[in-house]
């Protein structure tokens, strides 16, 4: 799977395990930065470019990395056709796929340990949107909020 990275400083260090972790399962990865730790950089630049990357098609996912997961999520649900979620647990992560459609899962890096987050990205990398009617009517839904508010 094509997946796109990227961490504003809150997240670089557990962003580049995971670019690790990601290519070492077989993963394509596209590692969006921040390369080094930069305490004055801003998390809606790397959410815009790994957003971007997944409203493109340049990724199938994406996963964002800030120190709380939050501004990440606020900032990548503000890209037309992305579901982007904070999810610190294995269920949400495969659910959040499964039933909505997510595309980017958001870590916080002062919420969750590496050995968690590999188990949280394998779930969310893993899992397969499952195009049940029900799901489809609300996902449908979504989209057309979408297409109302821009």
């Amino acid at each position: 799977m094509k997946i796109a990275l990227g961490a504003d400083h809150g997240g670089v260090n557990l962003k580049d395990r995971l670019v690790e972790f990601l290519a070492s399962k077989g993963h394509e990865v596209a590692d969006l930065g921040a390369y080094s730790l930069e305490p004055e950089d801003d998390y809606p630049d790397f959410a815009a470019r790994v957003a971007g990357a997944v409203q493109n098609g340049q990724a199938e996912r994406g996963i964002l990395i800030c120190g709380s997961g939050v501004g990440a999520s606020v900032a990548a649900n503000k890209v037309k056709g992305v579901r982007a979620a904070v999810c610190h647990d294995c269920f949400s992560a495969h659910q959040g796929v499964e039933d909505d459609d997510m595309n980017v899962l958001c870590l916080g890096a002062r919420v969750i340990g590496e050995e968690a987050a590999k188990e949280v990205v394998e779930r969310f990398v893993g899992a397969r949107f499952s195009g049940a009617a029900r799901h489809l009517r609300r996902l449908n839904k979504v989209r057309q909020m979408e297409k109302d508010s821009r």
